[in-house]
């Protein structure tokens, strides 16, 4: 529960920090009060930071209070500012205002009673565990703790066991470590018992000695095990934790010894007994397996092994032995059977726990029929949690910033390629990001992601041609894991998140639906009013159901449309309807105080609109991050208010699919702190450039990337800011000295330039690039059919280049020579280019070969050149 807690307490921080803005002051009667609801939340928010993993009696009650006390002030507050949208008379206001203030005085009560009971509970609980006896991790060293001395099977690892052999065997005379990293349950300690008992290994160390880590250890305890497993016999247990470290250095000095030690989950593990292993200067090694990529990189000689998920081939292999040890498998199972290797996506614990099963069997075609029906569920069924006692560790040692954010991938569904700009999106908008300050939502959400790839609880799907991460995953036995998680966690309880397609048919109901990354929930048809209500819908399958619980003004549905629902806490909203704008009123609109991402699109008999402009209210709404608004709508333009406030959105980080937008003096001091931003431009032939106001561009100041469309005009009615790093123009450039300009943008390290479909430009055919522009530039891409014929380039007029792409380049000549020189230069990447292109980027590609530059790619039609 304590993960429900803490996103619920989160999710409140984030809407007292939005009722605190300035321009929702006329909403508060006492400033005053909300702060202190501030301060007593963070405490809530600090107590599950450091305690949500503590187990003391009567605790977790505690928690379910938490979670319903920061639901219950969140109701308020919302319930509060609606009514306040909605106006009324003075009497009514002020009645509302009295009753919102001993509402708020009710929950700061509650919370001073949580605080106290927690405080006392937690400080007799320690003092409970202060006087009981030390505790000794099960996973200790000694003969019981260690993996099954039985046959294990090699199959996956030859070519890991080859590699670790050669660097445990080899010369080298210092002390060696040799990580092998991995997510839980693939193969890491198979691996490392199976070199650790090797022959050879056995007769070439003097001393071999394995102990595990794992979360929670006594250093104490581990020593004892060890002296006592390689025969120290002394009385040791009256020594001190340094007698017992300066035994173990003194057994070990001089002798060439091999230690393994297993489940690290931090570099502390290693820094508590380093001092106890000598570096006799005789080929000794130490071995870890871990979890974790950033522990096994810090501590590593060598490149840490990372052990990958099993092909298809080996899954199979692997099944086999498990399942039929020295006999084969029979020719009707074998379909069967590769079928239920495959379902275990390549996780070697699954396939050997499935193997044991298959080889308890009676060897039926219709007993392996049910089993492949049933592998996923038997994998992480209740009679063999084996398996997800494993992944689980994984869940446990997280830090509580983190789970929420790990329980949200189980929304996903199986096998999806996840688009990391849109999952950090999703994070930003759920709500259970921890703020901290001098960081975006966004930077903290990246690195939210990163820790989880480290953890290996995430894999990454896809990396662009400069390495950064495009799409990732997860594994679909961690998908279970979160989906139980949620559900022990009742972290789906409250959706922020909601789907509406307004388009009819004849006698079709609306629906409305919480849709997580395409995975649609149908939620049943209901009338609600402006206080809470719940419903219970069916999750992704028939195995979940949660309390949803949801907002509104009203609803009313029907064949013929009334009204939208008003979810007046939704913070992502996507819409899509056909006929009627009614939502597109004020009224409704400013209703949203909440949200944060909008999509739209509107059809019309399968057409889509145009000429649409979305109320000027719009730029009334201060927590907005993400507007997409693809061909049909426009944004209205920004005017001078003359109001006692002027509304900032500082929070609005994209403008997407933006239609002939207008960026005057005034729009740009509303959305001064954007990050991306893409404008097109279509049937505006009749005006003048100068009225969309492009020149002040360059006044975003914190603008990173740009994408511009269709801007026909010459380069003096537009300017571009320093910040940005990514620039993509389409149909844009009329001249090779518009680029000049560009080339001067200090911080630009993407730039994409994509011709027109017709009608050349003149002035295009020849590019003589200048030095001291594109200093920090990596990647060019170059497409369309801009008709370039002759490129001249030196090396030191693009000094960091990395990436080079070409895409349907059909009248360029060859690439320059001094493209080739770049020292920082790794890939050039053809697609749809001339042959004389094609030979001038192989004499390249022979070039850096030479150099003994073997890391340098050449892809020819998606397709890596090789000699």
């Amino acid at each position: 529960m304590a993960v429900s807690a803490y996103a619920s307490v989160l999710s409140l921080v984030h809407v007292l920090d939005h009722i605190q803005h300035p321009s929702r002051h006329r909403f508060l009667p006492n400033m005053k009060q909300i702060e202190t609801l501030r301060e007593k939340v963070h405490f809530l928010q600090e107590f599950l930071e450091l305690h949500s993993a503590t187990k003391i009696e009567g605790m977790e009650d505690l928690i379910k209070r938490i979670t319903a006390v920061a639901d219950e002030a969140e109701d308020i507050i919302d319930s509060h500012v609606v009514d306040q949208l909605h106006g009324g008379s003075q009497s009514t206001t002020d009645i509302g205002l009295s009753s919102f203030c001993q509402d708020i005085e009710k929950v700061i009560g509650k919370i001073d009673s949580i605080k106290k009971e927690l405080l006392t509970m937690v400080k007799e609980g320690m003092a409970v565990q202060e006087h009981a006896q030390p505790r000794v991790s099960q996973s200790a060293a000694g003969p019981s703790t260690l993996p099954s001395r039985g046959k294990n099977t090699v199959v996956g690892f030859d070519e890991h066991l080859v590699r670790i052999m050669d660097q445990l065997t080899g010369n080298h005379p210092n002390l060696q470590i040799i990580p092998i990293v991995g997510m839980g349950g693939i193969g890491k300690t198979t691996l490392a018992r199976i070199v650790f008992e090797n022959k050879y290994v056995v007769e070439k160390f003097d001393v071999r000695v394995w102990f595990t880590i794992s979360q929670e250890y006594s250093v104490h305890e581990i020593l004892l095990r060890i002296l006592c497993d390689i025969g120290v016999t002394d009385d040791l247990k009256s020594e001190t934790l340094v007698e017992l470290g300066q035994r173990l250095h003194k057994y070990l000095y001089g002798r060439r010894y091999l230690i393994v030690m297993d489940d690290l989950w931090s570099t502390n593990g290693w820094d508590d007994f380093k001092l106890s292993f000598p570096n006799n200067g005789n080929g000794s090694r130490v071995m870890i397996t871990t979890r974790l990529s950033n522990v096994a990189a810090s501590l590593a000689s060598y490149n840490p092994y990372l052990m990958d998920f099993l092909d298809e081939k080996t899954s199979w292999d692997l099944l086999c032995e498990k399942a039929f040890s020295q006999e084969k498998c029979s020719p009707k199972l074998k379909e069967i059977g590769k079928g239920i290797a495959k379902s275990c996506k390549g996780l070697p614990l699954a396939i050997v726990v499935i193997g044991g099963l298959l080889a308890k069997s009676n060897m039926t075609r219709e007993y392996w029929e049910s089993v492949a029906r049933k592998v996923n569920l038997l994998v992480s069924s209740e009679n063999d949690e084996h398996c997800f006692k494993i992944l689980s560790l994984s869940y446990n040692h997280l830090p509580i910033h983190l789970k929420p954010c790990f329980l949200y991938m189980g929304f996903f569904p199986e096998d999806c390629e996840i688009g990391v700009s849109d999952l950090i999106k999703s994070w930003v908008v759920g709500g259970f990001l921890k703020p901290r300050r001098g960081k975006s939502l966004e930077e903290i959400a990246n690195e939210y992601l990163k820790d989880l790839i480290e953890r290996n609880l995430l894999l990454i799907r896809k990396l662009g041609l400069l390495g950064e991460i495009i799409s990732c995953g997860i594994h679909d036995l961690l998908r279970d894991l979160c989906w139980r998680e949620s559900v022990k966690e009742h972290f789906l309880s409250v959706p922020k998140s909601q789907h509406f397609d307004l388009r009819l048919k004849e006698n079709d109901e609306r629906r409305c639906s919480l849709i997580c990354e395409g995975v649609k929930i149908h939620l049943p048809k209901v009338l609600v009013g402006s206080r809470s209500t719940s419903l219970v819908s069916p999750l992704v399958g028939n195995s979940y159901q949660e309390l949803i619980r949801l907002s509104s003004l009203g609803v009313k549905y029907g064949r013929h449309y009334e009204e939208l629902p008003l979810y007046t806490k939704l913070r992502c909203l996507v819409l899509k309807f056909e006929k009627s704008l009614d939502f597109l009123s004020p009224s409704t609109i400013s209703q949203f105080w909440n949200l944060q991402s909008l999509y739209l699109s509107l059809y019309f008999y399968g057409k889509l609109y145009s000429n649409v402009v979305l109320p000027s209210e719009i730029w009334e709404m201060p927590q907005l991050r993400y507007v997409i608004i693809p061909q049909g709508f426009y944004l209205p333009t920004v005017t001078k208010i003359e109001r006692e406030y002027f509304i900032v959105l500082e929070n609005l980080h994209t403008l997407d699919k933006i239609l002939n937008f207008r960026c005057t003096e005034d729009a740009v001091k509303r959305i001064s702190n954007l990050k991306e931003l893409r404008i097109s431009y279509y049937n505006q032939d009749e005006v003048d450039w100068s009225y969309y106001c492009l020149h002040n561009i360059a006044n975003l100041h914190k603008l990173e990337s740009l994408v511009l469309d269709n801007y026909t005009s010459s380069y003096e009615s537009i300017a571009f800011p320093y910040s940005l790093k990514k620039l993509r123009l389409s149909r844009c450039t009329k001249s090779w000295k518009d680029v000049i300009v560009i080339g001067s943008l200090p911080n630009l390290e993407i730039f994409e330039l994509y011709g027109k479909a017709s009608g050349a430009a003149s002035g295009m055919d020849e590019w003589n690039s200048v030095e001291g522009g594109f200093r920090q530039l990596k990647l060019l891409s170059i497409s369309g059919s801009i008709p370039l014929k002759c490129w001249r380039a030196e090396s030191t007029h693009f000094p960091k280049l990395e990436v080079l792409q070409l895409i349907g380049m059909r009248y360029l000549m060859e690439i320059p020579g001094g493209i080739g020189e770049i020292e920082a230069l790794r890939i050039i990447d053809l697609k749809g280019c001339p042959s004389s292109v094609v030979e001038s980027a192989k004499e390249i590609w022979e070039e850096q070969q030479n150099f003994g530059n073997e890391d340098f790619q050449l892809i020819i039609d998606d397709e890596r050149y090789e000699k």
